[in-house]
Order: structure tokens, then C-alpha cells, then sequence
């Protein structure tokens, strides 16, 4: 019996399919392999299924404004026939097809419903260049607790320099912002000023009113992300915003609960574009590193037309490549979460004589006097289990502290019904050794202690010792830092240092609907990427007021060259380029900025020859906008001077005023003096008074990041009645099959054979030898499609190729 094998609970990372239609003089020594690669499916999808599945379609025929930049003539005529001709093909191979979006202005494609395992036949439709499933993209920020006598952006606005630029006279007049996200209560009192009859659209239930979910909607949870992000960026009432005067448009495209998909998304990038909008702001995002992603693409070519995009870098830090789309684009702002100054205090807490709780530390609180209140008191202290609403009920914690254990849900969930039951604090003891994190923010001040010390408060109410009380002081001051949750870079395949900025995305208070025309004046406080981004749409709106006639990437230099470098308190040392980026942003000097290096951060790649040095050039560009002419001068350093990297370049330019020049450069790499590895270095710019540094990065070796474990399949014959299987797998396998798939009418048919598994396989070759039959019965010649799974450390990928047995 012929084994089967289900792979969609292995599939784990990318999925990516391509074929080879043809072989010539294939041979293993030279790898003499003629290869015409036809579509590519990226992102995880599990094809051996039949459920209905929706995909986004790119084609190779180039979008209007794709075209329009590489100095071609297109037109929607010439697209709509382009999609219609992959579109009538795929319905003559596949029954189940419905067709949802069109794209073409700046993504050339369409989003479609197909069953899973009919997606082999649209790759290879003539016309289409890559398939991607249609992801989920999520709000992802947490709503914290704050002080809601006081609702305004008094620190975060003010902290990046935007009363600064107020009082310069810029307050976002005349500059459009788009806010891409769940919609936006446009009647908020604080926000009806910013719109006018137009408002946006709506793709979750397209109509023209792009207003957020209200409670009880039937299709899920109501939402509010959309208006918090509006208001960082233009509030203007009880609150006031970074562009207090800017326009605002609203796009809907993620709905009930606060998520959607890439067809919503890419959709209202290229209506935002089209709607004439100078800014547009996606707090949104998914897991995938990858540059080559449908909303990453459509962000590229929005910023080549003129519109700068504004994005999160994601909230699935602190590890290295964490970055997801669209915070992967090449082009766009890609925004960093940055925490405030903050107080820190110390706290000691004391039940009776003998029992000493040296974990105890401050986990959080809504503010420093409602901590401080703590201090000297005793309260008593009542146990509520996991702090969940039901194990409030029946227990009196009114002026009392509630004693918590962590688990199943958020801390600050665990805080605010704390607060809600009277608690005046809270003690969260971890349910695992170590230590948990810290929250600010919480509904009630909070201390966290150890496991064991929560242990040794639960005796103590046990032995009938229920009060406790506080000693809490001033600690020290804490710069500004960046927040752990916030994602790092770089970018696989581009090697880009992501984020490029950082801004405030930490306790950030802003505008929330309240659905109810009696009480509208709805703010909450929340934190995430998704709130430090709005900061820099509402900065750039600034600029541009200022700045009328630069161009999208003369805005995004002149917020990375005057970004301050954001020191990691733990270390004393400069957080690393691919945490902080260039750095956080300060809105009044890029405004003022009289020196742009564009860009304004830089990438080597990778340098991986094995002997002797490897050169590569290298340029960027000096524009010198004041009324004098200025010399430069340029110091490249990086990290710990290693021995066998080399930069030269000029020691100095001169460049006239109002005019710009290119700087060039060579890098010098011998990788035989450098452990494998990425290496962190500054550019270092100076006109004499000023200087810019311009964060750099470059890769020895092949980085570590999720590389490609298979490259190639084959099927060739040995000349003596026997065939030769096998595969490029440059890491090896720990597991590798084979699967051979009728092909008849340009179709991918039924599966035929399975060969192997075949185990722990070395790399970069894997081959073994086939008789040519299956199940006792010679195989007829011809065309076939082979797929290869192969799992490594942990990681798979399932690709296909054709081949031919003959």
C-alpha cells in the first residue's frame, strides 16, 4: 500500500513553489542546470488540501505606476486584459474560482477563492509572477490603564519636539494623512475637524462610511485602534495630536476584532494613492520577513509616486529578524516602539517578623502618586487565584491589596479587575521560577515577586497573617529606551537595518469611540508599534508644511539624520542599528535639517568569499540645502574596529549650495579575518558644526537567518535502465520525501509515488538511484511534477519542479 503523508502540521515556515521546465546537459560536478522559473508561491499554505482558500495573485505585467517609473507606457486597458486572460485560463482548469479584488495601480493582480489544492495550476498560468496567501494583519497593540482626569499627548508629542514645530507655525495644514486601519470615529469631538464630506471607504463592507465597529456587532468584537492612531495624528480638542490641523482620510480595512486581510489592505494603499493623499499610516502587520510581500510591494511603489508611507516594525520583539510586512519594505518609514523617560522606584514588602520577600519589585501603575500612596500603609491582602472576574466574586477586596497568580491571561486584564473589585493594589507572584516582566500602565499599583516568594505570601494567609505593608521609594530616572516588545530587523534578502526610526509607542493616550452622542469625549492609553508609527505620520505631515516641495525620501532622511541615538540603560552602550534604527525622532530639526544623506541608513550585504578580499561599491547622496556652500568630511567606524573591514572614500567633498552630489565609496572585506556574522557601523557626516551618522550594517558568511533548504529537484536518466533522483539541499536534511505528480495538459495531476523518507541526508547534494518502475510497472516517459519536502532543524519547505523521464 502506498504511504500517504499529511504535511500541513509541519508546515512551519516558508512555502514556496517553483518549477523547471526544461533540463540541458545536467551534470553533478558542474550543477550545468537550465533553469526557467515559473511562479512562486511565498507564505505557508497547505496544498494537499481542498478547503476553499484565498490567495493574492501577482502578475508579471507591471502596475500603472510600476511602469510609469522604469519609463514605460501602461494602461488599465492593457491590465484589465492581462488579468482577464490569467483569470478565464485558471476558471478552464479549476470549477471553484471566485475573483474578489483587482489591483493595478500600485500592485498588478487580484485577490482569489480557490480550493488549496488547485493553486498548482495557477502557477503555472502564463502571466502570473507570484502567489501569496491572503494573511491575517492584526491591530496588535494592549490597551494600559492611565489617568483619565487628565486625557492628552503631554509627554509624547511634546517629547519628539512637536510644540516645537507648533510654535515655528507648522501644524500639518493643507497635508493629507490617510489613516489604512480599522476605521476612524469621525465624529469624535476631538477628530470632526479633520474630515470633511469625504471620509475614506470602507473594504470591509464597502460603502464610503469608514467608521469603526461598534459594540454588539454580530460579526465580532467592536474596535478602536484606528481612532487612537487618527488622534496621535491629529487630535485637536481635549487632546492635540502631532498634525492638529492636518486632513485626515480613513480606510477600513480591517474589521470586527480588529484584523483583516492582504486583500483589504494592498486595496486601500492603492485607493489612498489614488485619492491624492500626501501620508498614509498602516499600524498594522504580520510575522513575515519577507521584502517581496504584496503590501510591502504596493508601500514601495506608493512611496514612488509620491505618497510617504508610514509603518509598524511589529510587536514580536526583542529577538533579531522579527520584522514583518509591511515593515519589511524597501522604501517605506518602518517605525520602532520607544518607551518615555520613567521614574524607577523600590519597593520591599513586609507580612510579619522571619519572612523576608527579596523578589518583590514594582511590575507597574497608573501613576507615581497613586504608587507612592502605598508607601507606609498597610492594607490587608486577600488571595483571587488568577485574578479573572470570577475570583473577585464573593470576596470583599474594597481598599484592599489582591494577591494574583500569572497565568491564562494579560497582566493588565489581571490589574483592571482589581481595580474594578475596589482593590487599591495588587501582588502578581510568577507561576514558573524566574522573574515576569515588567507592565507600566497597570489599573493599580503592582508589585511582582518570584514564585517562591508568592509561596511564601500564600502560607501567610494561612496562618492568618493578612496584611502587608509597603516601603516604596525613588530609585533613579531611566532615559528614554526601547521597548522590548518592539520587532528587530534586519530584512531577509534586502539585509536592511529595520526600523528605520523609533517614537513614543509606549502608555501613549489618545482618542477611542464611544458610540454614544451623549458622552463622545472616549480616550484610552495602549501601547505597540501601531502607536509610535502614528507619531512619525503626524511628524511627516509636519515636515512637508514646512517642506512643500521634498520628495518622500528627502522626509524620511531628514527624520533618520537628525534622530538622537537612544541609549540600552543595561549595557550604558547605544542600542544596536537593527533595534533602534538611526534612532528617535526630533520633528523641529529635521524640519530645520540643512544637510540630507540620502539614504539615511545603509547596507553592504553579504560578503561571503572564502579567500582573499571581496570589494563592493558603494554610493549614496549629499544634498545641500542651505545658502552656503558646504564641505563634508566622512569618518566610517565599525564596532570594535574589526581587523579585515576596509571603507575608503573621500576624505571630504565640497558641495554648492541648493545643490547635491554623489559620494562614493569602496568596502573591503576579508572574510578570513572575521568570525561569520553581521557587523554594525556608522557612517560619520560632518560640515564642521554638524554631524549625521548614518547607521550601517554588513554579513560575513550567510546570515543567520531562516535560509532556503532546498534549491533544486531532479530526475535524470543514468544510461543504464536506471534514473537518478535527487536534490540541492545546501544545509543538509534531517528528513527528506519525494513526491511525483501526474502532468497532462499543463496541469499538476494525481499523485503517483512517494520516495523515501530518507534521513539525516548530507548536504549540498542528496541523490539515490530508481529503476524507473512503480509498483512493479515501468513508468511511461514524459513530463512529471516532482516536490520535495525537507525539514532542518526544526524547519521545512515543500517546493516543485517539472522533470522529464525519458
Amino acid at each position: 500500500m502506498k504511504r500517504t503523508f499529511n504535511k500541513s502540521f509541519l508546515l512551519a515556515l516558508a512555502f514556496m513553489l517553483l518549477f523547471v521546465t526544461g533540463f540541458t546537459s545536467f551534470g553533478l560536478a558542474s550543477n550545468n542546470l537550465s533553469i526557467d522559473q515559473s511562479a512562486v508561491v511565498k507564505g505557508e499554505m497547505d496544498l494537499s488540501s481542498s478547503v476553499l482558500t484565498k490567495v493574492m495573485v501577482e502578475l508579471t505585467e507591471e502596475s500603472i505606476v510600476e511602469a510609469k517609473h522604469k519609463g514605460k507606457s501602461q494602461s488599465s486597458a492593457k491590465l484589465q486584459k492581462a488579468r482577464g486572460n490569467v483569470i478565464s485560463t485558471l476558471e478552464s482548469k479549476v470549477d471553484n474560482v471566485t475573483v474578489n479584488r483587482e489591483y493595478e495601480h500600485v500592485f498588478s493582480g487580484f485577490s482569489v477563492e480557490l480550493p488549496a489544492n488547485e493553486i498548482r495550476q495557477l502557477l503555472l498560468i502564463p502571466g502570473v509572477k507570484a502567489v501569496y496567501p491572503n494573511v491575517e494583519y492584526t491591530v496588535d497593540a494592549v490597551e494600559v490603564a492611565w489617568d483619565a482626569v487628565n486625557p492628552n499627548m503631554m509627554d509624547s508629542a511634546p517629547f519628539i519636539g512637536s510644540n516645537l514645530a507648533w510654535d515655528a507655525g507648522y501644524t500639518g495644514e493643507g497635508v493629507t494623512v490617510a489613516i489604512i486601519d480599522t476605521g476612524t470615529d469621525y465624529t469624535h469631538p476631538d477628530l470632526a475637524h479633520a474630515f470633511g464630506d469625504y471620509k475614506g471607504w470602507d473594504f470591509v463592507d464597502n460603502n464610503d462610511d469608514p467608521q469603526e465597529t461598534p459594540a454588539d456587532d454580530p460579526r465580532g468584537g467592536s474596535t478602536n485602534h484606528g481612532t487612537h492612531v487618527a488622534g496621535t495624528v491629529a487630535a485637536n480638542g481635549a487632546i492635540k495630536g502631532v498634525a492638529p490641523d492636518a486632513t485626515l482620510l480613513a480606510y477600513r480595512v480591517l474589521g470586527p476584532g480588529g484584523s483583516g486581510t492582504t486583500e483589504n489592505v494592498v486595496a486601500g494603499i492603492e485607493r489612498a494613492v489614488q485619492d491624492g493623499v500626501n501620508v498614509m499610516n498602516l499600524s498594522l502587520g504580520n510575522t513575515q520577513n519577507d521584502p517581496d510581500w504584496a503590501t510591502s510591494i504596493a508601500l514601495d511603489w506608493a512611496m514612488a509616486e509620491g505618497v510617504v508611507a508610514v509603518t509598524s516594525n511589529g510587536n514580536s520583539g526583542p529577538d533579531n529578524w522579527t520584522v514583518g510586512s509591511p515593515g519589511t519594505s524597501r522604501e517605506a518609514i518602518s517605525v520602532g516602539a520607544n518607551r518615555l523617560p520613567y521614574n524607577v522606584f523600590s519597593s520591599e514588602i513586609f507580612t510579619s517578623d522571619e519572612v523576608e520577600y527579596p523578589s518583590a519589585k514594582v511590575m507597574g501603575f497608573p501613576s507615581e502618586g497613586e504608587l507612592l500612596s502605598l508607601d507606609g500603609e498597610e492594607f490587608e491582602f486577600v488571595d483571587v487565584g488568577l485574578g479573572a472576574v470570577a475570583d473577585f466574586e464573593g470576596k470583599d477586596l474594597e481598599g484592599k491589596i489582591a494577591l494574583i497568580s500569572r497565568g491564562d491571561f494579560a497582566f493588565v486584564d489581571k490589574a483592571e479587575n482589581a481595580k474594578n473589585a475596589g482593590a487599591v493594589g495588587a501582588i502578581i507572584y510568577n507561576n514558573v521560577a524566574g522573574e515576569h516582566p515588567d507592565v507600566p500602565g497597570m489599573a493599580v499599583p503592582t508589585i511582582k515577586t518570584t514564585l517562591a516568594d508568592g509561596q511564601k505570601l500564600l502560607a501567610e494567609l494561612a496562618l492568618g497573617n493578612n496584611t502587608v505593608s509597603f516601603d516604596i521609594e525613588f530609585a533613579y530616572e531611566v532615559g528614554e529606551t526601547v521597548a522590548d516588545f518592539s520587532s528587530r530587523g534586519p530584512v531577509m534578502n534586502t539585509w536592511m537595518i529595520k526600523p528605520d526610526v523609533g517614537a513614543p509607542g509606549v502608555n501613549i493616550v489618545s482618542t477611542i469611540p464611544t458610540h454614544n452622542p451623549d458622552n463622545p469625549h472616549g480616550y484610552a492609553a495602549f501601547q505597540g508599534t501601531s502607536m509610535s508609527a502614528p507619531h512619525v505620520a503626524g511628524a511627516v505631515a509636519l515636515i512637508l508644511e514646512a517642506n512643500p516641495t521634498w520628495g518622500v525620501f528627502d522626509v524620511k532622511s531628514a527624520l533618520m539624520n537628525t534622530a538622537v541615538d537612544v541609549i540600552d540603560p543595561a549595557t550604558g552602550k547605544s542600542y544596536p542599528v537593527n533595534t533602534q534604527g538611526a534612532g528617535s525622532i526630533r520633528v523641529l530639526e529635521a524640519i530645520q535639517t540643512k544637510t540630507l544623506a540620502i539614504p539615511g541608513s545603509h547596507s553592504f550585504g553579504k560578503f561571503v568569499k572564502d579567500k582573499g578580499r571581496q570589494v563592493e561599491r558603494q554610493s549614496f547622496e549629499m544634498k545641500n540645502l542651505s545658502d552656503q556652500r558646504k564641505r563634508y568630511t566622512f569618518d566610517v567606524e565599525f564596532a570594535g574596529h574589526p581587523d579585515g573591514i576596509k571603507v575608503m572614500t573621500s576624505k571630504n567633498l565640497n558641495v554648492q549650495p541648493g545643490k547635491s552630489q554623489q559620494v562614493n565609496f569602496n568596502v573591503q572585506v576579508d572574510t578570513s579575518k572575521l568570525d561569520p556574522g553581521y557587523y554594525e557601523g556608522s557612517i560619520t557626516i560632518s560640515d564642521g558644526l554638524n554631524t549625521i551618522n548614518v547607521p550601517t550594517i554588513l554579513f560575513v558568511g550567510e546570515p543567520d537567518y531562516p535560509v532556503t533548504l532546498l534549491e533544486g529537484v531532479y530526475l535524470t536518466n543514468a544510461g543504464d535502465g536506471t534514473y537518478n533522483i535527487g536534490s540541492f539541499i545546501p544545509r543538509g536534511a534531517d528528513y527528506i520525501e519525494y513526491d511525483l505528480f501526474e502532468f497532462t495538459n499543463g496541469a499538476v495531476g494525481d499523485e503517483i509515488h512517494i520516495f523515501g523518507p530518507f534521513t539525516n541526508a548530507p548536504g549540498p547534494v542528496h541523490e539515490f538511484l530508481w529503476d524507473g518502475n512503480i509498483d512493479g510497472e515501468e513508468l511511461a516517459n514524459g513530463t512529471y511534477a516532482m516536490f520535495a519536502y525537507v525539514v532542518k532543524d526544526g524547519r521545512s519547505e515543500y517546493k516543485g519542479w517539472l522533470v522529464t523521464k525519458d
